[in-house]
């Protein structure tokens, strides 16, 4: 076994990869860049080397760079993480051209799987099923538009050496096809260094669900059930579970059997995952084999108990699996929510800046008997940087059923507490409580068809509204009690009778409530005045703090708060909302004060994230029309073109290409 190893990436999955390594008695070696100097993975490593510049393509991407890190360390062998060179053949052929040890398969099975088009070839000729497509280079827009043609539409336009959603575009027409085309090439070439891409036909209503694979140095291959990736944005995963809701066991044995073959035929000797796209129907294509760590891997690892990290390290060192295919016993259900930062209300475009406030809920085991899991590689007060994924951590819940493990997710996110950036904890708490979400109705479009016109925070209603209304008074209560106590108001000796009836204003609604001291400390009696039995609201919650749990009625809640004028800003269930908690004469008052008028700037085009101008395409004085592209802004890796919402002129341009923007400065104006 080795007794040190390199990691090969940043963020949480070189903290994921130094755990593992950790409690397996191997010392490890970090890599950094100038934008993850302070970084967590930096600091738990046991040693840490400087790489460069924060673009990867001259830090992190630089072969050269990580073997001179393995010589100088003395690691003996180097676990690429995911992305970056995970995929390369031609990093395991460096590593072992220097005597040292890649961590994943075989540059063979790599150059074999690895790159998507050639993948296709070899799971043809092991009959598993496969999309209708074109497999050959691409030359052209012309030549792409020909074929998508021939194809049929919907197509999907993929990089060949890509992953992670870069360089993927879905097109419904010649026209899509041909813009899609050229920014397919364009992210394919600066996420991976490679700008082939190939065509393939879209599968309508598809389910997307992959098999975990396990293969050693001696010939044994083994799959670990399923995962379902359903629920996506931009072709790139939010959500992910394990076992999936449409899989029955004769499917799941077939897709497994399927995707043991295809690696039994590249010698595949590491972990790695075999896509598929299914239909509804439960039939199923092959769409391509990532020989590499997934990132949603750990809902796998919930569900079977097995570390897959630790697998690939003795695979590598030369062990054989001591696990057979009648070992594998799938043990409840697991699900993943990737925390990225971004915002959900800008179409889920990227957000940076600083952690003000990072508070993951408590990992272990919850009183219902659920485990929540946190992978992660930031911490309060860091730094998130344009020059990376924008995710954030890997939210994980296990439970013996799937509606208790989304009821353990859906509390987890309430307890997930981050301030200084936009995040998208709102909009993974709305679909944990959306009805087509937990009835496991599931598509890659999901969406897209749930969503249509964005994403908006969803306002209380009914009984969430009536809970946030309660939490509010609570805290309330509980933060003039404190007041009291400071000025001595609170003195025994003075008997005073402080006003009890108050107005909780959660978004538009009123709630007329009575509060009052329970028998406990931490208990407080809020009384609905249209309703006959008062509500005991219990919690240990110290004002200051960002989550609020506790128990109403003896039933468990969780919420986020933060303090605004009168009242909180609540996050509960998948509804945000501020609630005011007024006396009885400041509600009167309030009803009579203007409501603030968001500035007008429909004439203004507005960065819409922080990013780089990477082009203007209009000039002062153009006529443009509804849908043009006036601009494109790269941001974490992803080329975004900004277009004309209506018809109009260009009067002024305030940027120009290679400025580096913030979210809402203003790119040009409209006459």
């Amino acid at each position: 076994m080795f007794s040190k190893i390199l990691i090969a990436n940043r963020g949480e999955i070189a903290c994921r990869v130094i755990k593992t390594a950790r409690r397996m008695g191997i010392k490890t070696v970090a890599v950094y860049s100038d934008a993850d100097r302070d970084a967590l993975h930096v600091e738990m490593a046991d040693e840490a080397v400087y790489i460069g510049p924060p673009a990867a393509a001259q830090s992190y991407l630089v072969i050269e760079k990580i073997i001179e890190a393995c010589k100088a360390t003395g690691a003996e062998a180097v676990h690429p993480g995911y992305g970056f060179l995970s995929e390369r053949a031609a990093f395991a052929e460096a590593l072992a051209a220097e005597g040292i040890v890649f961590i994943g398969p075989n540059p063979k099975a790599i150059e074999a799987m690895g790159d998507k088009i050639e993948s296709k070839k070899f799971a043809n000729a092991a009959k598993v099923n496969t999309v209708p497509g074109y497999l050959g280079v691409i030359e052209s827009a012309g030549q792409a538009a020909e074929i998508a043609a021939e194809i049929g539409f919907p197509v999907m336009i993929k990089a060949s050496a890509g992953g992670g959603g870069k360089g993927m575009r879905i097109a419904y027409s010649v026209d899509e096809v041909k813009e899609g085309f050229e920014r397919a090439r364009s992210e394919a070439a600066s996420s991976f260094g490679d700008d082939r891409v190939f065509i393939e036909k879209f599968i309508v209503n598809p389910r997307h669900i992959e098999i975990q694979v396990l293969g050693d140095k001696h010939g044994n291959v083994i799959y670990l059930g399923e995962r379902e990736c359903s629920i996506q944005r931009r072709n790139q995963k939010v959500i992910e579970e394990a076992p999936s809701p449409l899989l029955d066991e004769e499917t799941r044995r077939k897709m497994g059997e399927q995707a043991v073959a295809l690696a039994k035929a590249v010698g595949y000797d590491s972990a790695g995952t075999v896509e598929f796209v299914a239909g509804q129907d439960r039939s199923f294509y092959f769409l391509e084999m990532n020989t590499r760590l997934q990132v949603e891997h750990p809902v796998t690892e919930m569900i079977t108990g097995v570390d897959l990290v630790e697998q690939m390290i003795r695979i590598a060192a030369g062990e054989k699996l001591t696990i057979a295919q009648d070992d594998v016993k799938l043990d409840g259900w697991a699900v993943e929510s990737r925390i990225y930062a971004e915002d959900p209300t800008r179409n889920f475009l990227p957000s940076t800046g600083r952690l003000v406030t990072y508070r993951p809920p408590e990992e272990g085991e919850t009183a219902s008997g659920a485990i929540v899991r946190n992978d992660t590689g930031v911490y309060e007060g860091g730094e998130i940087s344009i020059y990376y994924d924008p995710m954030i951590a890997k939210l994980v819940t296990w439970a013996p059923t799937r509606e208790a493990a989304i009821d353990a997710q859906a509390k987890a996110l309430d307890a997930f507490a981050i301030d200084g950036i936009r995040h998208n904890i709102p909009f993974l708490s709305t679909l944990m409580q959306h009805p087509r979400w937990r009835s496991g109705a599931l598509s890659t479009g999901f969406i897209a068809e749930e969503f249509p016109e964005g994403f908006a925070n969803p306002q209380p209603e009914g009984e969430t509204a009536r809970l946030i209304a309660a939490v509010a008074a609570y805290c309330d209560h509980l933060n003039n009690e404190r007041r009291r106590a400071i000025t001595g108001q609170l003195d025994r000796v003075i008997e005073v009778e402080f006003e009890r009836e108050r107005v909780a204003v959660v978004g538009g609604q009123s709630f007329d409530i009575y509060v009052s001291p329970g028998e406990d400390d931490d208990e407080v009696v809020i009384s609905f005045e249209d309703e006959e039995q008062p509500r005991i609201v219990e919690s240990a919650w110290v004002p200051g703090e960002p989550v609020w749990r506790g128990a109403i009625d003896d039933v468990e809640v969780v919420a986020q708060v933060r303090p605004v004028l009168n009242g909180y800003q609540i996050a509960h269930a998948g509804a945000l909302a501020e609630a005011r908690v007024y006396t009885r004469r400041e509600a009167e008052l309030a009803k009579l004060m203007p409501e603030k008028k968001a500035a007008d700037t429909s004439k203004q085009l507005l960065c819409p994230m922080p990013g780089l101008v990477k082009a203007i395409n209009v000039v002062e004085g153009q006529e443009v029309k509804a849908g043009e592209p006036l601009c494109m802004v790269e941001a974490m890796k992803m080329e975004n073109v900004l277009r004309a919402e209506r018809d109009g002129v260009v009067s002024k341009i305030h940027a120009k290409e290679g400025d580096s923007l913030a979210v809402d400065a203003v790119i040009l104006e409209f006459a």
